[in-house]
């Protein structure tokens, strides 16, 4: 909240407000390595065509951001008769999470639903302001390990998961912006699904 209440302190009407948020947020889009989005929409085109799926998951707001881009990319991105994007928002199965959460510990709850699920090749992508969350970190790590494709979409420095997913789109800030930093990770999702559809308008 340090950084917002400095946005807030440039005027004390919404307007202002509105104005220096605005303002901040598209510093932070223009300064993201959009070079690494291609890469990622590539990896997530290959999926398609492969057969493969796309898991996602995340914590909080960051675990809504993750159950909105898998229901966009699979029915957003939805064409009939062609291949389509299968997806699955690791933080939706609200019984195998609190079943994890409480037999094993929170920590395992994405790391439990990938020892079952995932496959060579599939991508496991985690969303997170920090990057320093434990029960991404395990199952990344399980990823790495066990033949899956890891990305993270990240926040602040990237956190551990920087250092440990093969592939990373980090907005770059301060520590503790996750208002903003959660916005254009919002963006960056809908972005990404509709730049999907429309390259599959084009097959």
């Amino acid at each position: 909240m340090q950084d917002l209440t400095s946005i807030y302190n440039k005027g004390d009407s919404f307007q202002k407000y509105l104005s220096s948020y605005s303002e901040r947020l598209n510093d932070l889009l223009r300064n993201i390595d959009y070079k690494e989005i291609d890469k990622i929409i590539e990896l997530f085109q290959e999926a398609r065509q492969n057969g493969k799926t796309i898991y996602l998951m995340g914590n909080g707001g960051s675990a809504a951001t993750c159950s909105h881009l898998s229901e966009d990319i699979s029915l957003g991105a939805f064409k009939p008769g062609k291949k389509p994007f299968k997806t699955i928002c690791l933080a939706d199965n609200t019984p195998y999470i609190t079943a994890l959460g409480n037999d094993i510990g929170y920590e395992n709850v994405f790391l439990g639903q990938l020892r079952c699920l995932m496959e060579q090749g599939d991508i496991v992508l985690g969303i997170s302001g920090s990057g320093n969350s434990p029960n991404l970190i395990k199952a990344i790590e399980y990823a790495n390990q066990n033949g899956g494709i890891s990305i993270g979409i990240l926040g602040f420095d990237g956190g551990k998961m920087k250092k440990i997913c093969k592939y990373n789109i980090t907005v770059e800030s301060e520590k503790g912006l996750y208002a903003l930093v959660e916005d254009i990770h919002m963006i960056l999702a809908h972005m990404i699904s509709t730049f999907l559809l429309l390259k599959l308008e084009e097959e």
